[in-house]
């Protein structure tokens, strides 16, 4: 078959490299750690508010409208198996501009994410303990996710398996005491809430865009590709699964409760319908159980989301777009630890602003980063090295193209405040990308480092002796 020599960003062949440590089984628990199995309760209330009592519908769009697009993923992470995601991505088909600005909106996803959870934490661990400020709860889960995020995926991925495995089982035992505790349970009280209400397609789909807050962190997955001991073929894996998981696990949550508060309006707090719920389904052992099974959970969310911005601020600088300091490897975890620390240092913003305000301008960053991602495998794969055939349409072209639609249909859905905030944070990093333009003497000065590959060209030593 005949492939177009191009060339992508990769490792510099000198100097520290990041480990080689991650098999399949951890990145779909990675990319679950980093979606929060839990996170369904996150956007639980707002999402049924949105949809009048049709959340599960609404994340049965989501989980569509998500699977096209970590297909795209998954084809661009064989293709391209460096770390980066979307930014390597969008760099690789349509040049270092572009992907930085995909990169610099990818990062407004990434960074927001990771204070989702700090303000989450904080919401939960003052319903445990009242005593406990949220504002201090938040601070206590930046410190620690910031030396977790230094410490690396070597040793955090041990702990992503015992919180997925304890977060099913507790969606498992809620789901069950919610169908035996239900004060209606019919097929009709079953299938209601995955149907279209009175309001018809619209609030479903308004809804659709906000709930698909909780499938963001799957594209993390595909920052791992320096860290995977066979990329091409496990990072695809890893992103696909992950999202089908979650969003299966997503649908079913809803469902269940549904039965156990059919009526959303009598739910007292919104932003906290997870404890009432679990305690309506199993009482007040449940309910400290999910916000222990949560807490730990949200640490390890805000990990992950921390450790992907970070990779995508490593990748930048060690481009060059971003000063190369922040390319920078801790020499013992070999981690971008100064990526991290200022991540950290960003989150801060965390203490002064609201749960609501920090999931509309994540979805801002994240559906931009899709958008070209799905546009980013046509180009490359489809177009330029010419992946067609039958089963090659289908993969490269159509798939990526209802990705894309589907995206822009949730965008459609946002809020006018999030246009206008996303708007300013590209137009800082269109100025940003302008003044090191300048600094370059009148070209970006961003090529790709030599030693690159894209399928048939040279592998490193560590790729082809994973293969």
């Amino acid at each position: 078959m005949h492939t177009t020599p191009t060339s992508a960003p990769e490792a510099p062949a000198s100097g520290p490299t990041l480990k080689r440590v991650l098999g399949l089984p951890s990145l779909v628990a990675f990319g679950l750690t980093s979606m929060g199995i839990l996170s369904v309760v996150a956007v639980y209330g707002a999402g049924t508010e949105i949809s009048d009592g049709h959340l599960p519908a609404a994340y049965v769009a989501a989980l569509i409208a998500m699977l096209f697009t970590a297909h795209s993923y998954g084809q661009m992470a064989r293709h391209v198996p460096v770390t980066g995601g979307a930014y390597a991505y969008a760099s690789r088909a349509f040049g270092k501009p572009v992907g930085f600005l995909v990169g610099w909106a990818m990062m407004l996803d990434y960074v927001f994410l990771p204070m989702v959870n700090f303000l989450l934490f904080g919401l939960y661990l003052n319903s445990l303990l009242p005593a406990i400020p949220p504002q201090l709860a938040v601070l206590m889960c930046l410190l620690v996710v910031g030396l977790f995020s230094v410490i690396g995926v070597a040793w955090i991925k041990k702990m992503n398996f015992a919180v997925v495995a304890a977060s099913v089982l507790v969606i498992l035992v809620f789901v069950v005491l919610a169908v035996v505790n239900a004060p209606d349970l019919t097929v009709q009280s079953v299938i209601r809430p995955l149907t279209l209400g009175d309001g018809g397609i619209a609030p479903v789909m308004a809804a659709a865009a906000i709930v698909a807050f909780a499938f963001l962190g799957f594209d993390g997955v595909s920052t791992l590709s320096e860290e995977t001991r066979n990329p091409k073929k496990d990072v695809p894996r890893g992103i696909i699964l992950s999202t089908l998981f979650a969003g299966l696990g997503y649908a079913l949550f809803s469902v269940a409760g549904s039965l156990i508060a059919p009526e959303w309006r009598s739910i007292e707090n919104l932003d906290a319908a997870g404890t009432e719920l679990m305690q309506r389904a199993g009482g007040d052992v449940l309910m400290v159980v999910f916000v222990v099974v949560n807490l730990a959970g949200l640490v390890l969310c805000g990990t992950a989301a921390q450790m992907s911005v970070s990779r995508v601020i490593y990748a930048m600088g060690r481009d060059r777009i971003l000063p190369g300091a922040l390319a920078k490897l801790q020499p013992r975890f070999r981690t971008p630890y100064v990526a991290a620390l200022l991540v950290s240092a960003i989150s801060l913003v965390a203490l002064f602003i609201t749960l609501e305000q920090a999931v509309y301008m994540i979805n801002f960053g994240a559906l931009i980063a899709f958008a070209v991602v799905n546009l980013a495998t046509v180009k490359v794969l489809f177009f330029e090295l010419r992946r067609r055939g039958a089963k090659g349409t289908l993969r490269n072209l159509v798939l990526p193209l209802l990705g894309f639609a589907s995206i822009g249909w949730l965008w459609t859905s946002l809020a006018w405040f999030t246009y206008l905030l996303g708007a300013a944070w590209l137009a800082v990093g269109l100025a940003i990308l302008l003044a090191r333009r300048r600094k370059a003497g009148g070209h970006v000065g961003l090529n790709f480092d030599d030693g690159a590959r894209v399928d048939g060209a040279a592998e490193s030593p560590e790729v082809a002796g994973s293969r």
